[in-house]
């Protein structure tokens, strides 16, 4: 009762093989460290256009090639119906000259960047560009949609 047949219970899950012993793996699995970066790059692709700065508004379309900013620009923009914006702060169009002045004060001597919509009426963002120059700046960039082959 107490005895039982030894070969059939003879270390049961804990085998010692005999001959040689296999030393440390050296070798990475590179598998699980792909699959991961490639989800992360799939989640910043789909992500990223959603990270846009702004006001929502629809650019007129033109050929240009864009500028490289080394700094965060200020952007002011001026959506279809009047509203105008200083970064994404609504702003009234005769704030923005004190407004200006005071980031000037802070030794922002970078371009302003004018974002209108292309619905937005021509003497409003012409208004909106004088209260810049007033403010003492005088790098002033017009932003437009990058046109496409079929528009």
């Amino acid at each position: 009762m107490g005895m039982s047949t030894g070969a059939a219970s003879s270390g049961g899950g804990s085998r010692r093989r005999r001959g040689k012993r296999r030393g440390p793996m050296n070798e990475i699995n590179m598998t699980p460290m792909v699959d991961v970066m490639l989800v992360l790059l799939i989640i910043f692709m789909v992500s990223a256009p959603m990270m846009t700065v702004g006001v929502p508004l629809e650019l007129p379309k033109t050929a240009a090639k864009s500028l490289s900013a080394k700094k965060q620009p200020i952007t002011i923009s001026v959506q279809a119906g009047g509203e105008i914006f200083l970064q994404e702060t609504p702003v009234a169009e005769d704030a923005i000259v004190e407004q200006l002045k005071a980031i000037a004060e802070a030794g922002y001597e970078e371009r302003i960047f004018v974002r209108a919509d292309g619905n937005a009426g021509y003497g409003t963002v012409m208004k909106v560009m004088a209260r810049i120059s007033a403010a003492g700046f005088r790098n002033i960039g017009l932003v437009t949609a990058q046109q496409t082959a079929g528009s």
